[in-house]
């Protein structure tokens, strides 16, 4: 069996123009794999790190890491899955197409509760921001963190999920419009980095304390002065590089107030099944309850990538942006 779809290719790293809308074939699933058929994909400026090539990748690729959808076929021997059953995934790549073959492995049943579109926006995200609140730095009650891009995808989840844990939150935005979202979002105090020293009012804030904990996806242009937010022993935590990689620096950074520094990823957090499992049900529950609400944001046509994500790095915009690919589910 083969079928006919269309998905994004990218021959060539480079910019949004390299995002190519073209034919493919997709064959039958073997056994561990189901055929799904994509109802919509997030868009996550990760995506735009394998484009770009920050994150090589043999080419050509279809890229993409987080999508929802419906079983069109199952492989040989799966029991635990059927055609008809909504499904959703953050990887491994290639969530780019109308439909793809996924490892069973890494499959999360949807309840009742959540949609496809829903499940597109919040499965990397929220599971993002679940092993940064609960493992990375396990957030308590009573304890103020600081959130960079709190107005972004994350940022919004981040800040929710924290004030659910009873924490006060500090929260970064670029410019003035985005006050109003982060404060939605949960966000106690709100600082626009584009005309606020971060550092200083941080420190303000916290009665010169600092932070046990710094929340960075942005990377080169707030590195050093997120560590100055930190109190001794305190940690950064830096995933994710929307204002470029963080360059060389020096250890005696952290000297200062003997810190600490991670650089976490997804991956890491949700290698076993039994991870990924168990972190989806309490992304569920959060979200189930009200206590993290997804704020849909945008929504392309998936055969209009190049311009979600030529939005997504001019900063325009905000919460979470699916890309749809027309189908039902």
């Amino acid at each position: 069996m083969s079928i006919e779809a269309q998905a994004i290719r990218i021959r060539e790293t480079g910019g949004p123009e390299k995002l190519l809308w073209e034919n493919i074939t997709v064959v039958a699933p073997a056994a561990g794999e189901v055929l799904v058929r994509n109802v919509a994909v997030g868009l996550n400026f990760v995506d735009t790190y394998f484009r770009s090539g920050l994150y090589p990748a043999p080419l050509p690729l279809t890229p993409g890491l987080e999508g929802a959808g419906v079983i069109e076929a199952v492989g040989p021997g799966i029991n635990d899955f059927q055609i008809g059953d909504r499904v959703a995934y953050i990887d491994p790549l290639g969530a780019y197409a109308e439909l793809l073959l996924r490892p069973v492995e890494r499959l999360i049943k949807l309840p009742d509760s959540i949609g496809c579109e829903l499940a597109a926006a919040m499965m990397l995200k929220g599971l993002t921001a679940q092993y940064l609140l609960r493992s990375t730095y396990r957030v308590n009650a009573g304890e103020t963190i600081l959130v960079h891009a709190a107005a972004g995808g994350v940022g919004q989840i981040l800040c929710q999920w924290a004030q659910d844990l009873g924490a006060t939150v500090i929260g970064t935005v670029g410019s003035d419009d985005k006050v109003a979202i982060a404060q939605a979002a949960g966000c106690d105090h709100v600082i626009v980095s584009a005309r606020e020293q971060v550092s200083e009012r941080v420190r303000a804030l916290t009665d010169g304390r600092g932070v046990p904990v710094v929340y960075d996806g942005l990377g080169q242009a707030t590195f050093v002065d997120s560590i100055n937010c930190l109190q001794p022993r305190g940690l950064m935590v830096n995933y994710g590089n929307a204002s470029g990689p963080v360059a060389n620096f020096s250890l005696a950074l952290l000297a200062k107030g003997s810190l600490y520094l991670t650089r976490p990823t997804l991956a890491t957090y949700n290698q076993s099944r039994a991870d990924l499992l168990r972190n989806a049900a309490e992304l569920f529950d959060v979200v189930g309850r009200g206590a993290v609400r997804i704020a849909i944001n945008g929504r392309y046509a998936l055969r209009n990538a190049a311009q979600a994500h030529s939005d997504l790095e001019g900063r325009k915009t905000t919460g979470s942006n699916i890309l749809l690919t027309g189908a039902v589910g």
